[in-house]
């Protein structure tokens, strides 16, 4: 049986919600629930992991989508598609940091909807099941990954890994001598690479603690790239560098 796409709808309208939830049915969808906060929304992506979230930018409450889309790009690389009514120049702006992959206008257009939701599908190519793509792009030995790459599967030392950079559902490793992009998320890659010879260190980025070249109270930089610390990742990067 075929891998039904995951979505997460938060809207805090629930008759809106529930007929989105119903559209999305109807098109093929498996909705993994509907949730009306920011708080909530963040709660269970952390336990559902859909594969798209659409995302009201007027929440209610605490958290607007805004808000809540770049808490939840801290933690998880899920493509957002907003949902949104006469948005104004300033929220426009600040929802286009979120790099979202579509915003739909109310009301509520279903030939728009599943148009938009064909398109992210086939940009993030997550018919053929997520798991699938990354269990056959990705071997993780204990000195090696082994990555396919042009059709062949590609050695890869650890040691030779200078950075991974996420790039939506995909990653960038970039090496002593190349650049290779993968099918598969940063937060798998955080999983599943050796946890005493790298870490992550911003949302888009894990590197190789033994190739860092400076670090600085915002950033760091490896091979003169530049590369984000995000404070909540700082703490464990100090750890790390007083134990090697």
């Amino acid at each position: 049986m075929e891998n039904k796409v995951k979505v997460l709808v938060v809207e805090d309208d629930m008759i809106i919600a529930a007929n989105i939830s119903l559209q999305l049915t109807n098109l093929g969808f498996e909705v993994t629930g509907i949730e009306t906060r920011g708080e909530e929304a963040i709660l269970h992506v952390q336990e559902n992991n859909p594969d798209i979230i659409l995302m009201d930018i007027h929440l209610k409450g605490k958290l607007d989508g805004i808000a809540t889309a770049t808490h939840i790009n801290s933690i998880l690389n899920i493509p957002i598609i907003y949902l949104t009514a006469n948005t104004d120049e300033a929220s426009f702006n600040r929802a286009k940091k979120t790099h979202p992959f579509a915003f739909i206008p109310k009301p509520l257009n279903i030939i728009q909807l599943r148009r938009t939701f064909e398109l992210v599908v086939q940009q993030i190519d997550l018919k053929g099941g997520k798991t699938q793509v990354e269990n056959s792009t990705l071997k993780v030995l204990e000195d090696r990954i082994f990555i396919r790459h042009k059709g062949n599967m590609v050695k890869l030392l650890l040691a030779d890994m200078l950075y991974i950079e996420a790039d939506r559902n995909y990653c960038k490793i970039i090496t002593v001598s190349s650049t290779y992009l993968l099918a598969t998320t940063l937060k798998t890659m955080e999983e599943r690479l050796p946890k005493h010879g790298f870490l992550r260190v911003h949302r888009s980025y894990i590197v190789n603690i033994s190739k860092l070249d400076v670090v600085a109270e915002g950033h760091l930089e490896i091979d003169r790239k530049v590369i984000p610390i995000a404070k909540m990742h700082r703490g464990a990067l100090l750890s790390r560098l007083q134990t090697i």
